[in-house]
C-alpha cells in the first residue's frame, strides 16, 4: 500500500474551468483496480469531470495526474513509460514521478520553468483499487477493516458504469423497499414487501440505520425464506456500508463506493465479506453480486431528473424512505452540490 503526498492547488476545476464541489473534491474515489495498472502501464480514468492519467514507474508506485500536458494540452495517457518517467506523445516531454518536466529533446540542455510540471492529485491503494483526491483530503480512506480478517471471505465487484448521479446510486444501495421488485427471487418477493419501522441514527460519522428488516426466499443458504435483519451505514456522501445478519454468528458486510465520473454518470464498486458459505467460490460470489447491481441500472437510468433533489417536496415519500430522507437531509447540512438538486 503506497501512498503519494502530492498537493494539488485549491480550488480544483474541472475540464470547463468550473470549481468542483469542495465535499466532493476532498473525499476518497476509487478509480481502478490496482492489478490492472503494472509497473510501466498508463491508463485512463475520470473522475469528477477531470480526465486523468494513471501510471506506474518500475519503482515509484502509483501517479494520478491531470492528462494534459502542461506544454502543449495534449492527452499524456498517449505516451508511454520510460523507466520512471512519463512520455509525452506530442514532443517528447518526459515528465518524472513528481509532475516535473526533466527532459526536453529538442533542447537537451533547457532547463524547464516550474510550471512545466503536470498536475498530480493524491493517490492511496486500498482492498485491491487505486483511490484518488483531487482536493486535500481530511479524512482517510473509509476503514473495511474485514478486508484483512482472515475469519472472513473477500471479493470485489465492479467497476460497473452507470449514467446517473452518484447520489442516486447510493440511495438506491440504502432503498430497502425496491428488493422484493428489482431483485424478486434473490433479495425479495413482492408477496412480502412489507417493510416494518427502523431506526434512524445520525452521528459525526454519518448515519446509521438500525434493524431494517425483509423477508427474503434463502437468506441463510438453507433453502427456506424468512426475515433477515440488516444495519445500513451512510459513511460519506459517495459511500456506504452495510451488516446482514444471517444467524449462528455469520454475518455479510458489503462496503459500496460510487465514483462520481460526472454530475450525472457514476462507476460503482461493490466490496463483500462474510463468514459463512465456504464452499462458494470467489468467481461465485462475485457473479452474483455483479447480477443484483446490474439489475438496478435500468431504473437508476430513468430517473428523471438524475440528480439527487434535496428539496423535499420535489418527490413524494413513503414511511420506509426514512433512509432516504435522511440522506438527503444530510447531504443538504453537509453542502455538498455535486450530483444533486439543491
Amino acid at each position: 500500500m503506497r501512498e503519494s503526498t502530492a498537493v494539488p492547488p485549491t480550488p480544483v476545476y474541472d475540464l470547463e474551468g468550473r470549481a468542483i464541489d469542495p465535499i466532493a473534491a476532498d473525499d476518497w474515489h476509487p478509480v481502478a483496480r490496482s492489478g490492472d495498472l503494472l509497473p510501466g502501464a498508463l491508463m485512463r480514468s475520470r473522475l469528477l469531470g477531470v480526465s486523468l492519467v494513471l501510471w506506474r514507474g518500475m519503482d515509484t508506485g502509483v501517479q494520478a495526474w491531470e492528462d494534459r500536458c502542461p506544454h502543449r494540452s495534449v492527452q499524456l495517457s498517449g505516451g508511454k513509460i520510460v523507466e520512471n518517467t512519463l512520455v509525452c506523445p506530442y514532443h517528447g516531454l518526459a515528465f518524472d514521478a513528481t509532475g516535473y518536466c526533466v527532459q526536453v529533446p529538442a533542447h537537451p540542455d533547457y532547463v524547464p520553468p516550474k510550471q512545466a510540471r503536470a498536475r498530480s492529485f493524491q493517490v492511496q491503494e486500498h482492498y485491491g483499487v487505486i483511490f484518488v483526491a483531487l482536493g486535500t483530503p481530511t479524512k482517510p480512506v473509509v476503514p473495511f477493516p474485514e478486508w484483512d480478517d482472515p475469519a472472513y471471505r473477500t471479493y470485489l465487484s465492479g467497476p460497473h458504469a452507470c449514467r446517473c448521479s452518484g447520489l442516486r446510486a447510493i440511495e438506491n444501495f440504502l432503498d430497502v423497499a425496491h428488493l422484493p421488485f428489482v431483485h424478486a427471487g434473490i433479495l425479495g418477493e413482492p408477496e412480502y414487501a412489507v417493510i416494518a419501522d427502523y431506526q434512524v441514527e445520525m452521528g459525526d460519522q454519518g448515519i446509521k440505520f438500525s434493524d431494517v428488516r425483509i423477508w427474503q426466499p434463502d437468506p441463510d443458504s438453507t433453502g427456506q425464506g424468512g426475515v433477515v435483519s440488516y444495519d445500513y451505514w451512510a459513511l460519506r456522501p459517495f459511500t456506504a456500508a452495510l451488516r446482514k445478519d444471517v444467524g449462528n454468528g455469520n454475518a455479510m458486510i458489503l462496503l459500496y463506493c460510487v465514483t462520481p465520473v460526472s454530475e450525472e454518470e457514476c462507476v460503482s464498486w461493490m466490496w463483500g465479506a462474510l463468514n459463512y458459505a465456504r464452499d462458494a467460490s470467489e468467481a461465485d460470489l462475485i457473479a452474483f453480486q455483479d447480477k443484483v447491481i446490474l439489475q438496478d441500472v435500468g431504473n437508476l437510468e430513468s430517473h428523471h431528473p438524475k440528480r439527487l433533489p434535496l428539496d423535499l417536496a420535489v418527490e413524494f415519500h413513503l414511511p420506509s424512505d426514512r433512509a432516504s430522507l435522511a440522506y438527503r437531509k444530510w447531504l443538504k447540512q453537509l453542502g455538498l452540490t455535486y450530483g444533486a438538486i439543491p
